[in-house]
């Protein structure tokens, strides 16, 4: 059991390490445009990704990084994009909001709020007639559940039993307004009913809680019972956006997210199973030393050329 926590700790880790890095990068210059990270919100793509199979396809949001590491992409590639280098898994092309790795089963984030979860349920679709079993999972905030195209998806994939796994990731906040001045009625989860899904609360700063949840959603959907809804539990130690100032924060608050926060509770549960502190504190300077290899070689790579603009377009 320890040792898979000890996993689950490094994927956080990786994910922790990375958006720090991102979000120096992007102070430093390296990174242009606009950047929103997932820190504090690293055990649901973690704990998410690990039910899933390679067949499967995964739907993100712009605070998607998290999720195509947890999903396999090396941090390489990964930085090379950010930073607009030819080695990136876009060329360079996508940025932080807009890459895709479908070879990894990431197909993308999404910059209009919502859109993935039409998305997947055409992903959905296909995975019915093509034979391979597919399930997708789209990933949303809690601001994109009152988004029309949303409420679509979920009816559509609960009308024709479609794959589909709907996560939402509640951080209480619709980027800067507190959900619970946006909502009548405090759990999201409670409108599966209404499409005729199931729908659960789960504690998303537990990875371990996230995948029996997820594994379970995944497994009725690929053996034909139709979408579940997933609303999952956390709360981001970052702003909404790189620059965000956050004076919508309560006094106190962020002391308490600190206490709850999924790496700081994870590393308290070890410590208290008996695992020594040497090593849990050699996981994260593990993940830091590979996550600075990997931005290091990243920035030595070369900018994407100008001239390939035109290259994976048609008309």
């Amino acid at each position: 059991m320890s040792e898979r926590r000890l996993a689950d700790l490094l994927a956080m880790w990786r994910i922790r390490a990375f958006e720090e890095k991102v979000r120096d990068l992007r102070l430093e210059g390296p990174i242009v445009g606009s950047v929103h990270l997932c820190i504090g919100q690293e055990a649901i793509p973690v704990g998410a990704c690990d039910a899933l199979e390679a067949e499967d396809a995964l739907f993100a949001t712009y605070r998607g990084h998290g999720w195509a590491l947890a999903r396999g992409v090396p941090a390489e590639p990964l930085f090379a994009e950010l930073m607009g280098r030819a080695t990136g898994v876009n060329g360079g092309r996508g940025g932080s909001a807009y890459f895709t790795a479908a070879e990894y089963g990431f197909h993308g984030e999404n910059s209009i709020v919502g859109a993935g979860a039409p998305i997947a349920c055409g992903a959905a679709l296909a995975g019915r007639f093509d034979g391979s079993g597919r399930v997708a999972v789209t990933v949303f905030g809690d601001g994109a559940m009152n988004q029309g195209a949303v409420h679509e998806a979920m009816n559509f994939a609960a009308a024709f039993d479609l794959p589909v796994v709907f996560v939402c990731e509640n951080n209480r906040y619709s980027e800067l307004t507190p959900i619970a001045d946006m909502v009548r009625g405090g759990r999201l989860a409670d409108r599966a009913a209404a499409y005729g899904m199931p729908g659960h609360r789960v504690d998303g700063n537990d990875a371990e809680a996230v995948r029996f949840h997820v594994r379970d959603a995944v497994e009725v959907a690929r053996e034909g019972g139709g979408p579940t809804l997933l609303e999952c539990m956390t709360e981001r130690i970052s702003g909404h956006y790189i620059g965000d100032a956050e004076s919508y924060r309560r006094p106190g608050e962020m002391d308490r997210i600190m206490r709850r926060e999924p790496i700081a509770r994870l590393c308290e549960g070890l410590l208290a199973d008996g695992v020594p502190a040497a090593e849990i504190d050699a996981v994260e300077s593990r993940a830091r030393a590979e996550t600075e290899a990997a931005a290091a070689a990243a920035l030595a790579a070369p900018l994407a050329d100008p001239a390939t603009v035109m290259e994976h377009l048609y008309a």
